[in-house]
């Protein structure tokens, strides 16, 4: 029983191996068995993966390179705006500087605009202003005195040749559009100027058709309105120009000038107002 047992177990374990031996064979006779164009097909998308990477790693070397150019550019643009930034704050400090120099200018030249205007108000603190006095064509100095000396008869002023410094008429060119330029007359005292021009006031006030052409002497062209103030500077004159609108514009009742100085007053009870710039003028013209 021993001996055939064991030859039953040598069968069994030659038939195991012969089985499996058999099997192999048959596996790799299916995959020889296999038709071409799955070869085909297999190489295809070998070469189709490789082809695909190499195209991706070419792009990924071609992002790297526009990426490594893009940072270089960054650092460049970078320090730019560095360079930009300590450029600007540079030329702030010199905008700054700059600005306080011209608000320190703007103050001196104002002060020495003061200056020359108090000179020049000063130089004509005597001198009163003849405007649209007729010209005659041949027109001397001593036609010029005529008509002072009659004008003072005129209005009652007692005055002689000696107490004029001088006279004269602005040039034509100076005084362009104007038919009849104005007449300079400088006196002899800052009183004679003021009572003449207080005769000249009270004398148009009781006469309704107030100075004339007639009253410095004339015979033609008579009855040309004849107007005479002290002579203000340009500054002066300006103002008092802007200043007469607020008699016209806001009710004001009085604007004169007085020693080359431009005054403005509501009415009677109201306070009165120097005008000195033309702001000052504006802010007036402005208020309620």
């Amino acid at each position: 029983m021993n001996k055939s047992m064991s030859e039953s177990n040598l069968s069994e374990g030659s038939n195991e191996n012969t089985t499996k031996k058999s099997s192999q064979r048959n596996k790799r006779l299916r995959e020889e068995d296999l038709p071409g164009e799955f070869y085909k097909f297999k190489e295809e998308m070998r070469e189709l993966i490789s082809s695909f990477m190499n195209a991706q790693q070419n792009q990924i070397s071609s992002i790297l390179m526009d990426l490594k150019e893009i940072q270089n550019t960054n650092n460049s643009i970078n320090n730019s705006v560095m360079l930009l930034t300590k450029q600007n704050e540079d030329f702030c400090k010199k905008i700054e500087l700059l600005q306080s120099q011209i608000k320190q200018d703007r103050e001196y030249i104002s002060i020495l605009e003061n200056k020359i205007e108090d000179l020049q108000r000063s130089s004509r603190k005597t001198s009163i202003e003849i405007k649209n006095a007729p010209k005659n064509k041949q027109e001397s100095r001593e036609d010029l005195l005529k008509m002072v000396m009659c004008l003072a008869k005129s209005v009652d002023l007692v005055m002689d040749v000696k107490d004029i410094k001088d006279i004269f008429r602005l040039s034509e060119r100076k005084e362009r559009g104007v038919n009849n330029p104005p007449i300079i007359l400088e006196l002899g005292s800052t009183l004679l100027k003021i009572d003449l021009l207080k005769k000249i006031k009270l004398f148009n006030s009781k006469n309704k058709s107030k100075l004339q052409a007639m009253h410095l002497g004339f015979t033609i062209n008579e009855h040309n309105p004849i107007y005479i103030t002290e002579q203000l500077t340009s500054k002066a004159a300006r103002l008092f120009f802007l200043a007469r609108d607020l008699v016209k514009m806001k009710n004001y009742k009085y604007c004169w000038t007085s020693f080359g100085k431009v005054f403005v007053r509501q009415d009677e009870s109201s306070r009165i107002i120097q005008v000195t710039t033309e702001p000052q003028v504006h802010q007036l013209l402005q208020k309620p």
